[in-house]
């Protein structure tokens, strides 16, 4: 009988990545999806027809229930979240209810319905915060500086909480930034790129960013997501720091992306706008992923480069073969 895993969040960057990777193992793949709005199947449109979508959602406990009672997961992957930084301030008690008790109603429906299945809680570099030693490891201290990364610390606690208390297998991944031509267009690389294509094309202006100075280190989520695989493959649970171990800056994509579209970036690219700034910054984000390295035998395989080509030739594609006029700057 092939294995069956639940994914939440499975409409989006990592959970579409991730599904191929379960669907190439052979697994039956179901996915938690909500119904509060249009379905935006984007990244698993060429997906649809091999996996099991399940309405439900993460604030909704009796909705996870039916969802862990329906597939019968040998593994949980839970990916969705309220993913924006940014937007955590605006809306903190949305953020709090989805990606901190989220985490927590789905831990309740496996310990319930299905307590031999295997879970993954994703957690995030965001956790780290004001940074107290660089690089950061399993070891190092939190000091989350959004509601975002205090939401998710919760979720990442309460997932340790729950494997020592129910001896449950019940792993989580601390990633840091990934990205590839699937993220949403609210991340500060989709961003750039997609607006340093736009700007050689025309179709743009320019472009306005808040700190540019920030370190973060950059994986390809292709990557990462078999990271979280191979966690739930183990024969012990435990939680990985997943990086590359590399920092660049957010004017490093800047100067990448205008430069492999041979333009000058200072004539059309604005910094420090207040209206993309955050209340507490998080200035340096650098991950030792050791541990990965060590006991689950993981390595990226893409480079900070590679990432950046292959979103800017997605996002040139698609304005190329788009029926919309070029529009001619003045």
């Amino acid at each position: 009988m092939p294995k069956r895993a639940l994914v939440t969040g499975i409409t989006g960057q990592d959970g579409s990545y991730l599904t191929e990777l379960l669907l190439q193992q052979g697994y039956e793949v179901y996915g938690l999806h909500s119904q509060r709005a249009t379905l935006n199947t984007k990244n698993v449109k060429h997906l649809l027809n091999l996996v099991t979508l399940i309405p439900g959602d993460l604030t909704d406990q009796g909705s996870i229930y039916k969802a862990i009672e329906q597939a019968q997961p040998d593994e949980v992957y839970n990916l969705g979240a309220q993913s924006f930084v940014k937007t955590s301030w605006d809306l903190p008690e949305t953020t709090s209810n989805v990606n901190a008790l989220g985490p927590l109603r789905v831990l309740e429906g496996i310990r319930r319905i299905k307590p031999d299945a295997r879970f993954y809680q994703a957690s995030t570099s965001e956790m780290f915060g004001k940074c107290h030693e660089s690089p950061q490891n399993e070891r190092t201290p939190f000091h989350p500086r959004s509601p975002y990364g205090v939401a998710k610390l919760y979720g990442h606690w309460i997932t340790v909480n729950y494997r020592e208390s129910y001896g449950m297998f019940a792993c989580s991944g601390i990633l840091f930034n990934h990205g590839s031509e699937r993220r949403g267009e609210q991340f500060v690389e989709q961003k750039i790129t997609q607006a340093a294509v736009k700007i050689s094309m025309g179709l743009q202006d320019k472009l306005v960013l808040g700190n540019t100075a920030a370190l973060r280190d950059m994986g390809h989520a292709a990557d990462y997501v078999r990271a979280m695989w191979l966690m739930l493959q183990q024969a012990e649970p435990d939680d990985y720091v997943v990086a590359t171990g590399e920092t660049r800056s957010v004017q490093d994509i800047v100067e990448f992306a205008f430069g492999y579209l041979g333009l000058n970036w200072e004539k059309y690219v604005e910094t420090n706008h207040p209206d993309f700034t955050r209340p507490a910054e998080v200035d340096l984000l650098l991950g030792d992923a050791s541990k990965a390295r060590r006991k689950l035998q993981w390595r990226p395989t893409h480079s900070f480069e590679s990432l950046l080509t292959g979103m800017i030739e997605h996002h040139r594609n698609a304005y190329l073969t788009s029926s919309r006029p070029l529009r001619l700057s003045a």
